[in-house]
């Protein structure tokens, strides 16, 4: 983290597909997420969640990845890129992983995110590359299951979000919990 954190891309889609179109702007809403994303919304959008409770709260308004996860699957032989793996902002310098919750995210002048949990990969991921799915996941020194295909967040503070944006860090007052899929 620090002054080389910024954000490399930006997409959406409004409709169900994994992956997500770069494009050259995308507009953060308050309380809703990625203006013309299918996952936008109040409540949870994700199909699978809806069908168990579609009044749930929508914690996934925002997916981020960090485009070090692009490089080490690239050197892995797998061929991916910015919003393929269903990401809405790609970064660059933030360890992503390592925050906690809570952990807020100025991207740009203007929007402002609040880390909720990690992103569990799905077996959508193997309509990508066959592979893909057990590539994000890994073990940690202890055997725990370590998830890397990036966070979610909510959008507290709404605004325009552009590849090149710088990406300020603001952790929240400690103890910090760990980050747990949302």
């Amino acid at each position: 983290m620090g002054a080389a954190a910024a954000v490399i891309a930006v997409s959406r889609n409004d409709t169900h597909a994994v992956s997500k179109l770069v494009c050259d702007a995308i507009t953060l809403l308050p309380g809703l997420g990625v203006e013309g994303d299918t996952h936008a919304g109040e409540t949870v959008q994700h199909r699978s969640r809806v069908a168990r409770d579609p009044t749930q709260p929508n914690l996934r308004q925002v997916h981020l990845i960090h485009s070090e996860l692009h490089d080490e699957l690239r050197d892995a032989g797998f061929h991916v890129g910015p919003g393929q793996m269903g990401e809405n902002v790609t970064t660059r310098g933030v360890d992503l992983l390592a925050l906690p919750v809570g952990t807020r995210l100025r991207l740009g002048d203007h929007a402002l995110v609040e880390i909720t949990g990690l992103r569990n990969p799905c077996k959508q991921l193997e309509g990508i590359q066959a592979g893909l799915m057990v590539a994000t996941l890994d073990r940690d020194e202890d055997g725990e299951l370590v998830r890397k295909a990036g966070v979610m967040a909510v959008v507290l503070e709404g605004g325009v979000v552009r590849p090149g944006d710088p990406v300020a860090v603001e952790l929240p007052a400690a103890p910090h919990q760990a980050l747990e899929p949302v």
